[in-house]
């Protein structure tokens, strides 16, 4: 499978709101340097599984419309708009935010990426 493949993959529908399919797509070293509306956060694995754990609780459906995304060997980058359905209000998708990341792949898993986020 190539990077894009598996970055596909990863932002398919509802990936991030299961902690399991997370974790089986991080390399065990990933870290992720993300420029958030709220500052600057670096997460490693156990935070992006945290914070996919959180989701799941908040969210009942993900969705990421991809705009974008380019292949350089074992780096990838996208750019979405990442919409979700909220556990009090199933019916109504809202935009979360948009996104920009560029992974980098080690043993065909996300290993190093580098986001930014707007609402």
């Amino acid at each position: 499978m190539s990077a894009k493949e598996i970055v596909e993959k990863f932002y398919k529908s509802d990936v991030l709101l299961e902690k399991d399919t997370v974790n089986s797509f991080l390399h065990p070293e990933v870290i992720l340097e993300w420029h958030s509306s709220k500052g600057f956060l670096t997460m490693n694995r156990e935070q992006i599984i945290s914070m996919s754990e959180d989701l799941s609780k908040a969210y009942v459906r993900s969705k990421h419309r991809i705009t974008h995304i380019l292949e350089d060997k074992n780096s990838v980058a996208v750019r979405y708009s990442h919409f979700v359905k909220t556990v009090e209000n199933p019916r109504e998708e809202m935009l979360l935010a948009h996104f920009m990341v560029i992974w980098e792949l080690k043993d065909g898993k996300l290993y190093r990426g580098f986001q930014m986020s707007q609402l």
